[in-house]
């Protein structure tokens, strides 16, 4: 009998593992099409994220980006066709990880866990969008700006990016705000679970200002625009994320207060229910 048990508890064990197998084996493969789909079209992706700079220096002809080693190039868009084949294949890979995790949830669960599934990629987009329209011109305009003309007595100072710097500051730029605008999901998750409340977010509303800009400055380029940038958006997702917290508490006061009525029985149907049985 003893054997047996063991076995019993095994089995379940091993088809977890299968699956979280087959699910892995998915979520690989179809990053890994994406990852080919995208590198095909590294150029051109590659082409987009230059095009503020493009802009900035639009009609004049002169200007470059160069690569000083052999390889540089050709793992920039290696690079390029990773973060686009990662972006692309997310609602796959998420939809791997609710499949294997959804069968062991409740229905309630099921309904509080989707939404998060779908948000993080829009907010995510949403903040590399951000970045991508509104900032890059701002900080590429600023860093353009410390170029120094030739005169007597002093050397030209011309900007010459080079192509893997420059994947490298767009893309960080790119995950720094993509990551900030995830706050609203963090701290209503951390609502649900009770780590968080509206009350104690608001009341620490101070020390996250000051987390902002310090995340800021860590996060971007050491000019002021990109870290203000930065900084005004998060303390503007953490206001509502307070808002986000509110609703989450609201929605368990009722889901009690509705458990609490069903809990309760009127007396007369009792006594009702009690004549008719005897």
């Amino acid at each position: 009998m003893m054997e047996e048990d063991v076995e019993e508890a095994k089995m379940p064990l091993i088809d977890h593992l299968v699956e979280l197998r087959q699910r892995l084996l998915y979520s690989v493969g179809g990053f890994l099409v994406c990852f080919i789909g995208a590198f095909y079209f590294a150029a051109d992706i590659f082409n987009f994220l230059v095009q503020p700079l493009a802009d900035l220096w639009q009609g004049e002809d002169s200007r470059r980006l160069i690569y000083t080693a052999l390889h540089e190039k050709f793992f920039t868009d290696v690079k390029v066709a990773f973060f686009t084949g990662a972006f692309v294949a997310f609602p796959l890979i998420a939809n791997q990880v609710w499949m294997f995790v959804a069968p062991g949830l409740y229905k309630q669960e099921k309904r509080a866990f989707a939404p998060f599934l779908i948000a993080t990629p829009v907010l995510f987009f949403i903040g590399g969008a951000f970045v991508y329209y509104l900032i890059l011109p701002v900080a590429w305009t600023f860093f353009a700006g410390f170029e120094q003309q030739g005169a007597e007595g002093t050397m030209a100072i011309a900007l010459e990016p080079k192509v893997n710097e420059y994947l490298s500051l767009v893309m960080r730029l790119i995950f720094a705000f993509g990551i900030s605008f995830e706050l609203p999901v963090v701290m209503t998750l951390l609502a649900r679970a009770g780590i968080a409340s509206s009350e104690g977010m608001k009341k620490k509303r101070r020390y996250a200002i000051l987390i902002a800009f310090v995340a800021a400055a860590i996060l971007t380029p050491p000019d002021p625009l990109s870290q203000i940038g930065l900084a005004i958006p998060i303390i503007f997702l953490y206001e509502i994320s307070i808002n986000c917290a509110k609703l989450v508490e609201r929605s368990k006061e009722k889901r009690v207060h509705a458990e609490d009525d069903s809990k309760c029985v009127d007396p007369d149907e009792s006594s009702e229910t009690a004549e008719e049985g005897s």
